[in-house]
């Protein structure tokens, strides 16, 4: 069993800023040699999340919408009254979303869905530079 690890940053907008890191990790698996195990990627921090969607503006408008439906930006949130950072929202929304992902890896390449990519996304009322962390443990090709 063999275990590679790789962190790295982007910066995202605020507010459901998001960038498609489906080639970083393609990358990461063919360049850990692997070929038959997992991966997972672990967005650091509390008002961001990790997850799959077809990233067409389409996908990705429907997905902010249902956000807004579940944990409205004006909402009342306890986590507001005690701390003053408005950012109450973000964290329900990175909990119901996720801060991490494991996908198969199979034949030294990333299994995904045809019209399926992995998504970082920002959920904080500021922007944030966030920090991603992936692990791939596997056996060798």
């Amino acid at each position: 069993m063999t275990l590679n690890t790789h962190r790295w940053s982007v910066q995202l907008a605020a507010e459901f800023g998001h960038a498609d890191i489906t080639p970083e990790l393609a990358k990461l698996v063919r360049q850990s040699g692997l070929r038959d195990g997992v991966l997972t990627v672990q967005m650091l921090g509390s008002t961001g999340a990790i997850t799959t969607i077809e990233y067409e503006s389409g996908a990705l408008t429907d997905l902010r919408h249902a956000l807004d439906v579940l944990a409205p930006v004006d909402a009342e949130y306890a986590h507001n009254a005690r701390w003053g950072d408005g950012n109450g929202f973000s964290h329900v929304r990175s909990a119901l979303l996720k801060t991490a992902l494991t996908l198969p890896v199979v034949d030294g390449e990333l299994v995904l869905g045809r019209w399926q990519q992995v998504v970082a996304i920002n959920l904080d009322n500021r922007q944030r530079m966030r920090e991603l962390v992936a692990v791939i443990i596997g056996s060798a090709l």
